[in-house]
């Protein structure tokens, strides 16, 4: 069936390809690839490109590129390029590309970490290189091993779409390691205060007992000299 087979009702939509946006309803999509779109329904301003990127029935303002076949991708201009003031890039484990925010407003439950991050201590960082399918230049590699990781703190570790232990949160593991250091520079800064009161100490006491050595110095009866005739 043609591209916009079955549509009745949506305008300012775009599709090339067999089957692409069959049936949508909603308005401003763009589908191409053959069954692009396919299940987009009602949604709008949607990009589905690829073959057999169906879309999800009633989503708006979606970009999906490639389907689940897809095991690698490829994009020009992006490595080398530096971008001054961005935030990291994260995707998770259904393909869902974005950032991570650390504003209150998108944040419930905020309290101290205090002994959670502790967990991190028992961590054991190790090198080591991919295989050879994944890296052929056998890079070395500095890092956490993740099924050794969720032994310590599961939620250390992301999954795949299997459910299955992937990678390392190191976002994560960073935030410990700060709070942990923290804890230890306040525990040095204990220290510097005590070392310097118990420095302010023996100096008083010092000068207290150089005080007593002088005044018992000079109690002492003046030397006589006696001359014998």
């Amino acid at each position: 069936m043609a591209a916009l087979g079955s549509n009745t009702t949506g305008f300012g939509n775009t599709a090339i390809g067999a089957r692409a946006l069959l049936s949508a309803t909603g308005n401003y999509n763009v589908a191409l690839g053959d069954s692009a779109g396919e299940s987009l329904t009602t949604g709008d301003n949607n990009i589905d490109i690829g073959y057999s990127v169906l879309g999800v029935k009633g989503e708006s303002n979606t970009i999906r590129i490639g389907n689940t076949d897809i095991r690698a991708t490829y994009i020009s201009g992006i490595s080398g390029q530096t971008v001054v003031g961005g935030a990291a890039v994260f995707v998770d484990s259904s393909g869902k590309l974005g950032t991570m925010s650390a504003s209150t407003r998108f944040s419930d439950e905020i309290k101290p970490m205090d002994k959670a991050s502790e967990a991190i201590l028992t961590l054991k960082p190790v090198t080591f290189r991919y295989k050879q399918e994944i890296d052929p230049r056998s890079i070395r590699q500095f890092g956490l091993i993740a099924e050794e990781v969720d032994k310590v703190n599961p939620d250390l570790v992301g999954r795949d779409e299997k459910g299955k232990i992937y990678s390392v949160r190191y976002d994560a593991v960073n935030a410990m390691l700060l709070n942990e250091f923290l804890k230890e520079h306040g525990k040095v800064e204990k220290l510097e205060t005590t070392v310097a009161r118990q420095q302010k100490q023996i100096e008083t006491l010092t000068a207290d007992l150089q005080k007593v050595s002088a005044k018992i110095e000079a109690s002492k009866p003046a030397s006589q000299v006696v001359n014998n005739p």
